[in-house]
């Protein structure tokens, strides 16, 4: 995909498809005007007959508008004028992609950064802003993962038609903001798409050490620093929760050090930790056979850390950053640990397992312990770490856990300005008897009340040493149904806070 920023007048631009913006009740954007205006009303007349009405990303196609030098004209609803918000904005933006999808248009330009777009706060979005949730929905809405289908698939699809360039048009004073977002943008859409990519790769295939290749191959391509520790290593620093996990597999660990460390050398690091549990049966504590394919997503948080990584690293970005990522399978095999059973985490305290299927905070555990050594600024660490998550908020927020409410506060913050959303939920002391074990210092889980909560005071034991966040992305990293895949989130909850951090 290429992407360029264009000035100048709507009816000059030459494309397959002009994408110009219709509110309801008639109003036009200022490109959409210009082209009614040299096209002798066209576009007021179709809204006249009421093909056209403007509500909230209704698309119409139009061929041949007079006077336009763009083959096709696609007039997308922008809803009321007057209360246009940043996520219905985003919504048209995906909607005239998604409607062009197919049409043979390959070179698109979108006239949309010149609607009034408000945030949370009713206070007007940047087109800096603009220009880069446009790059980065126009890369989401683009993406496609076909590349475990046979050759007869990509020998069909190679002909079709797809969208592989757009201009984006700002005015001529705009354009050094918008080059600055664009740069985001496109940033961001490859680091997501990375992630997607990694979560959608079947659990033959995206193992534990594919994870660490991927890791030495960022480094590689960005000038970055990796370590990948060995088992033998895991096992000299004392990580016996998170190797007790691993055990039950042939797939060797890997704990994964990235680092990208090229802001103000004398800066604390920020500290994004992912759980990387490529294949989740549950172990012992086995789960349904029903969905069980979809625990290849339970390294979306492994996932959500190398492709934020990538936004960066694409963005050249002066930051100090580190991605940690602890990557095994939870199998049942003979050597598996059972429920009973009491592990010794890195840090010295004991874990009774009650439930080898909450496994994804036995390695995390052993990985907070580990980032101590960096003496970070903060941490935050990415899980898709209990199915209570998703009975709490569903599917459209990520929970936040932190020992900090002003990290939470600023985490919470970066996902309203990225559209990427959290929500605060309790930490409070009062949870933690849940987590009391007869044998052992503590449980490695809570009991069904509570259960995010619980898992998140877990990790909390494990935390005392820094600022600290907590994201439960069960819910957000994936989908099911119809639309099965990947979503790439939080990258860009984790990109605006490190942009925020480094500002």
């Amino acid at each position: 995909m290429k992407f360029s920023i264009k000035t100048g007048s709507a009816d000059k631009l030459s494309s397959d498809c002009l994408v110009v913006g219709v509110y309801e009740e008639g109003g036009l954007t200022a490109s959409a005007q210009q082209l009614d205006q040299v096209s002798n009303g066209k576009i007021a007349k179709v809204i006249a007959h009421g093909d056209m009405q403007g509500k909230l990303a209704s698309t119409l196609l139009l061929h041949e508008v007079h006077a336009s030098q763009a083959h096709r004209v696609l007039l997308v609803g922008l809803g009321k004028q007057d209360s246009l918000t940043d996520a219905q904005w985003r919504k048209a933006v995906v909607a005239a992609v998604k409607a062009l999808s197919g049409t043979g248009a390959q070179h698109i330009s979108l006239c949309l950064s010149e609607a009034d777009v408000k945030d949370a706060a009713q206070q007007s979005r940047s087109v800096t802003w603009k220009v880069a949730m446009m790059a980065e929905s126009v890369g989401d809405v683009s993406y496609r993962f076909d590349v475990m289908k046979g050759k007869q698939h990509q020998e069909k699809n190679q002909d079709k038609k797809q969208i592989n360039q757009v201009d984006i048009v700002v005015s001529a004073d705009q354009q050094a903001h918008a080059e600055k977002g664009l740069k985001q943008g496109e940033a961001l859409a490859k680091g997501i798409a990375l992630t997607k990519d990694l979560g959608n790769l079947p659990p033959n295939v995206c193992t534990p050490t594919y994870l660490a290749e991927q890791a030495l191959a960022l480094a590689k391509h960005y000038g970055l620093q990796a370590e990948i520790l060995e088992k033998a290593d895991a096992e000299k620093l004392g990580m016996g929760s998170f190797l007790g996990v691993a055990q039950g597999s042939i797939q060797p660990p890997k704990f994964i050090v990235l680092k990208h460390l090229k802001g103000d050398a004398k800066r604390k690091p920020i500290v994004l930790v992912g759980k990387g549990i490529t294949f989740d049966t549950g172990g012992i504590s086995i789960k349904p056979g029903a969905d069980m394919d979809e625990m290849k997503y339970d390294m979306c948080g492994a996932a959500s850390v190398l492709g934020t990584i990538k936004a960066i690293a694409e963005m050249d970005l002066a930051a100090n950053v580190i991605g940690v990522v602890p990557a095994c399978e939870n199998m049942p095999d003979g050597n598996a640990i059972r429920p009973g059973d009491i592990l010794t985490s890195m840090s010295g305290q004991t874990i009774e397992v009650l439930n080898t299927d909450a496994e994804g905070r036995l390695i995390l555990c052993d990985a907070l312990t580990y980032v101590e050594r960096f003496e970070p600024e903060a941490v935050i660490d990415i899980a898709t770490l209990t199915g209570a998550c998703v009975i709490a908020l569903g599917f459209h927020a990520s929970g936040l856990y932190s020992n900090r409410d002003e990290l939470a506060q600023e985490v919470l913050q970066a996902g309203t300005r990225s559209l990427d959303r959290a929500w605060h939920m309790p930490l409070w002391d009062d949870y933690q008897s849940q987590l009391d074990s007869n044998f052992a210092d503590m449980a490695n889980i809570g009991g069904r009340p509570g259960g995010s909560i619980t898992a998140a005071c877990f990790l909390a034991r494990y935390t005392k040493a820094y600022p600290w966040a907590h994201l439960d992305v069960a819910g957000t990293a994936s989908k099911s149904g119809k639309e099965k895949g990947a979503t790439g989130r939080p990258v860009p909850l984790l990109t605006e806070f490190i942009l925020n951090r480094y500002a």
